[in-house]
């Protein structure tokens, strides 16, 4: 190959090379993920049927220089109550923000509701895991911040168990006895009667 291609085949790459460089986006660091938890910690409550009971929350944007905006939440199934996600209030958090809210059925405040179904048998239980997802944002999206990307997914574990109810027991022994002794009377007396009836006859 002669050097005047050479050179022209050099001049090209470098040409190539400098507008790749000028023409890149700037590099942008990731957002730090945030954190997403259950109230109470662990996720796992207890009711009876027909009770509503449900889950707060905490929600922390660790970034110091980005807004996190929380735009989906799911849950697991539930074969023992009716699911309720109208609880949760989607809070903008500013960097280094925290959101922390417990569940309150009467304030109607929280992450997530159940209402448990009458017919629900003691001892019954769903376990799972909500999953809470959202947005980046480089500002406060209600006043020009700028959209970056869509966060990952963060998942806090969740469960319910229906109360077993305690089986009653006598208050005393001699409530027993005198339970028993009533029925002895109650046999012989109608023995004797038999035989009465016998000697009659």
């Amino acid at each position: 190959m002669k050097p005047r291609y050479l050179c022209a085949l050099a001049a090209l790459l470098w040409n190539m090379l400098l507008c790749s460089l000028l023409w890149a986006p700037a590099a942008q660091a990731a957002p730090v993920v945030f954190t997403f938890s259950t109230l109470p910690a662990g996720g796992a409550v207890t009711g009876n049927p027909g009770d509503t009971v449900g889950w707060g929350y905490q929600l922390v944007n660790t970034d110091t220089l980005n807004w996190f905006v929380p735009t989906q939440l799911n849950a697991s199934s539930f074969s023992i109550g009716i699911p309720d996600a109208s609880y949760f209030d989607f809070p903008v958090l500013a960097p280094g923000a925290t959101a922390t809210v417990a569940f309150d059925a009467a304030t109607h405040a929280g992450l997530y509701g159940l209402q448990i179904f009458s017919f629900a048998l003691p001892g019954m239980s769903d376990s799972g895991s909500f999953s809470l997802s959202g947005e980046w944002w480089n500002g406060d999206p209600l006043a020009g911040g700028t959209f970056l990307q869509v966060s990952d997914v963060q998942l806090a574990p969740l469960s319910v168990t229906l109360a077993v109810a305690a089986v009653p027991l006598p208050g005393s022994l001699w409530l027993l006895a005198l339970g028993l002794a009533l029925l002895w009377l109650g046999q012989r007396r109608r023995q004797e009667g038999a035989q009465f009836g016998r000697a009659l006859g």
